[in-house]
């Protein structure tokens, strides 16, 4: 597959392809537009739920937790320290959860009009993206009103939300694919979430893994394995440190530049899997659909 992938005659249908992207543009906003439109359609909040939501979710999980982890209540700002890590979580999630259903979703748009099918996952990221920029609007000004502000540190955002997205757009390709052909992925989905959420430290410092544990005589680091075997740990606490900082210090700090290549090296061989396995998969749509 990384064969074919590299190939200078593929390499030129790639180009093409991308060119493709460029010229449907239009549609791609279209599309992202239209998913806003039916995600608040009959939503008496509107878009004021996109804030709500992960407002009403940290004061939950800092009422559940300050009294099922007494640590907990030792941890600086610990609502603060929830939404940081709620919000790319959110994103996460959202986006996957619609992002598996893009190409079953649209079946007949596919089967009416040619247009480069990539754009299906793109628009749902792009909606997504929506929202999260609302609540990342008011993680911004809790930050504020918590007194920890913004600093210089908080440009590490940038190059984490571009990784987390090339991230998500390569699973999201991954899954809506297998999800044409095996309708019940999108209910594995949900679980696999909820189980990928406990994984992440979202509501637990990353620290809590330790340095050493061991499994049938063989000894590892939790953290370390952590961050190689679930790249969301690794962009979450990467949102927690340049925003909140690290536990026991509170305050906002630099990204670690080796973590952040290796965050990045990870989201590209996600999506480089991701577009193969969906231009192996694309041509059958129709005939599934």
């Amino acid at each position: 597959m990384a064969h074919e992938f590299f190939d200078s005659d593929k390499l030129q249908s790639h180009w093409g392809k991308i060119k493709e992207i460029y010229t449907s543009r239009h549609l791609l906003r279209n599309l992202v537009v239209r998913d806003l439109k039916v995600r608040y359609k009959n939503s008496a909040l509107g878009v004021v739920w996109s804030l709500l939501n992960p407002l009403l979710m940290m004061l939950v999980y800092t009422l559940l937790f300050t009294k099922l982890r007494p640590a907990s209540k030792d941890i600086p700002y610990y609502p603060v320290f929830i939404l940081v890590a709620l919000v790319p979580w959110q994103f996460l999630s959202g986006s996957l959860s619609s992002g598996v259903e893009c190409i079953t979703g649209n079946a007949p748009l596919i089967k009416k009009v040619y247009f480069p099918r990539i754009i299906l996952p793109m628009s749902t990221i792009l909606s997504n993206f929506v929202n999260f920029l609302f609540a990342f609007g008011l993680l911004i000004v809790i930050l504020f009103i918590a007194r920890i502000g913004l600093t210089v540190h908080a440009l590490w955002v940038i190059p984490l939300l571009i990784a987390q997205v090339i991230f998500m757009l390569g699973l999201i390709l991954i899954l809506s694919s297998l999800n044409t052909f095996y309708r019940d992925v999108s209910m594995i989905l949900s679980v696999v979430l909820l189980a990928w959420f406990f994984l992440t430290p979202v509501f637990y410092p990353f620290e809590e893994f330790g340095t050493y544990a061991e499994i049938w005589g063989v000894g590892f680091s939790p953290a370390r394995v952590m961050r190689w075997v679930n790249p969301m740990a690794s962009i979450v606490d990467g949102y927690r440190t340049v925003l909140w900082g690290n536990v026991p210090n509170a305050g906002p700090a630099p990204m670690d530049l080796l973590a952040m290549l290796r965050i990045f090296a990870t989201a590209i061989l996600v999506l480089l899997f991701g577009y193969a396995f969906f231009l192996k998969t694309e041509h059958l749509f129709g005939e599934k659909l």
